[in-house]
């Protein structure tokens, strides 16, 4: 039997996902799913709203850094004491050799993640964490962090005057035609880059299409194809040390994943931007699945939907 025998049409592709999240309540919002040359299909289990994104706002921020690399603004391997002068009693131990590679693959050394209360509600975060020694020599091994990716955001905002989400708006979210979105700040008033980014489940999948799209929107070159590229080369993957194989690497601002080419965007509580390059696809997720691995989305993904595409 040939494969198109056997394969749903389009607007019933996304049904044996949707039985399945149903089935084992994995708390999906919506779905979304693109393919070139194809209809965009999605289903939506509860009202669109904007919602917080979580992780998925760190690689949004690894698009800012893209854009800004493209305007001469900043280079990768620049030293992040190049941008950001040393707090009150100088840096650090060992932050001066601090690279913005490290801070986007999250290399960097710092204790400071940015998950405690008290680094939260810290009132001078970026001091707070230019001046903590590093407990680790940067490169040196792989430790999940806000901290890292906020830094990223203050190096954009020290070096064009305005907070990472204003900076953004005409080069990346007005012509997504998001039009007015949500980031949450710190108490200074510096964008948290990080995560916090609200936005709702059809402006998220835009900008899934602009991943798969190589950073290309309407004609238009928004991010440039080199950066995305450099998001998931094989050179950029460090490797983290979690047993979840879903987890077992981290680029810059992305995730790799089982599926071979398949990388993504990953938030808290079932967030995802899958780009499935051999399949010319991306599929978006939504969801609120709490006490249990984001990870069984993205089994049920490649086990339901998957073989279909």
């Amino acid at each position: 039997m040939s494969t198109a025998a056997v394969t749903p049409a389009d607007p019933y592709l996304l049904l044996p996902l949707r039985q399945r999240v149903l089935e084992q309540r994995l708390g999906v919002r919506a779905l979304h799913l693109h393919r070139t040359g194809h209809p965009e299909l999605s289903h939506r289990f509860v009202e669109d709203t904007a919602e917080n994104i979580y992780s998925v706002s760190k690689t949004v921020t690894a698009l800012a850094v893209g854009i800004a690399q493209a305007e001469g603004l900043l280079q990768v391997e620049d030293l992040l004491v190049d941008h950001l002068s040393a707090p009150t009693g100088g840096y650090g131990q060992g932050v001066d050799e601090v690279r913005l590679r490290h801070l986007l693959t999250m290399t960097s050394g710092s204790p400071v993640l940015g998950f405690l209360d008290a680094e939260r509600e810290h009132e001078d975060l970026t001091a707070h964490l230019l001046a903590t020694d590093l407990t680790a020599a940067p490169g040196e091994r792989f430790e999940y962090s806000n901290g890292s990716i906020f830094l990223l955001a203050r190096v954009i905002e020290e070096r064009t005057g305005q907070t990472l989400r204003d900076w953004l708006m005409p080069r990346l979210f007005a012509p997504l035609g998001i039009l007015n979105p949500q980031w949450f700040t710190t108490r200074d008033g510096r964008t948290w880059g990080a995560t916090g980014l609200h936005l709702k489940s059809g402006q998220l999948a835009r900008l899934g299409r602009l991943l798969l799209d190589r950073g290309a929107h309407e004609g238009t070159q928004l991010v440039p194809a080199d950066w995305i590229d450099a998001l998931h080369a094989e050179g950029t993957w460090v490797t983290t040390g979690d047993p979840e194989p879903e987890a077992a690497r981290y680029g810059f601002g992305v995730w790799d994943c089982t599926v071979d080419g398949a990388w993504r965007a990953d938030g808290a509580y079932g967030q995802f931007l899958l780009v499935l390059p051999a399949q010319q696809a991306v599929l978006t997720v939504t969801s609120h699945l709490e006490g249990r691995a984001g990870a069984e989305i993205l089994r049920a993904v490649w086990e339901e939907l998957l073989p279909l595409l």
